[in-house]
């Protein structure tokens, strides 16, 4: 590393701790000079307790920070990081237009929201009640009662059903690839 690369602020890929990128992040904020970049996805699951809302970091274990490599050690050692990717001794920056180009799908709290609102065709699994954990086709939307109406197969053969809208998450839909 030159000292005119050492000067000169640039953004890089640093690695967390499992599951602390936002212990990181929030550690690196408090930091003078530094900009932090830690992009984060929410989304609906279903669980024991029904229709859950999850927010994970959209990039597991990895945040970005904008700093020059002359603070790298003040870096390494912030709680939370396990590291800053280099490649033997090249520590490559992330470009600018990555960063902004990703900023440009979140809110202003580097946030993207994933909403469920299912169609008709969508598959879906049921998140609570007798038919918790059954997957089922979605037939027609019912927004005067927020219900669905869905098609399940239950004891062997196809069974039309309407259920809350809020009991009924899509499948196949993985946050972090949409």
């Amino acid at each position: 590393m030159t000292d005119g690369l050492a000067d000169a602020p640039a953004w890089y890929c640093v690695r967390s701790q499992i599951k602390h990128e936002h212990i990181a992040a929030g550690h690196l904020r408090q930091l003078p000079g530094l900009e932090v970049f830690c992009p984060r996805v929410r989304f609906q699951r279903a669980t024991r307790r029904g229709k859950v809302w999850f927010t994970e970091a959209m990039f597991p274990n990895y945040l970005f920070a904008h700093f020059a490599l002359r603070n790298l050690r003040i870096i390494q050692a912030a709680h939370g990081v396990a590291g800053v990717v280099h490649f033997g001794n090249h520590f490559a920056p992330v470009p600018d237009e990555v960063i902004s180009d990703l900023r440009e799908h979140l809110d202003e709290t580097d946030l993207k929201v994933f909403p469920e609102a299912v169609q008709p065709g969508d598959e879906v699994v049921i998140a609570d009640g007798t038919f918790m954990g059954i997957t089922a086709v979605v037939q027609r939307l019912m927004p005067a009662k927020d219900r669905v109406r869905v098609l399940l197969e239950f004891l062997g053969r196809p069974v039309e059903t309407e259920l809350a809208s809020a009991s009924l998450v899509k499948t196949g839909v993985n946050p972090r690839l949409v």
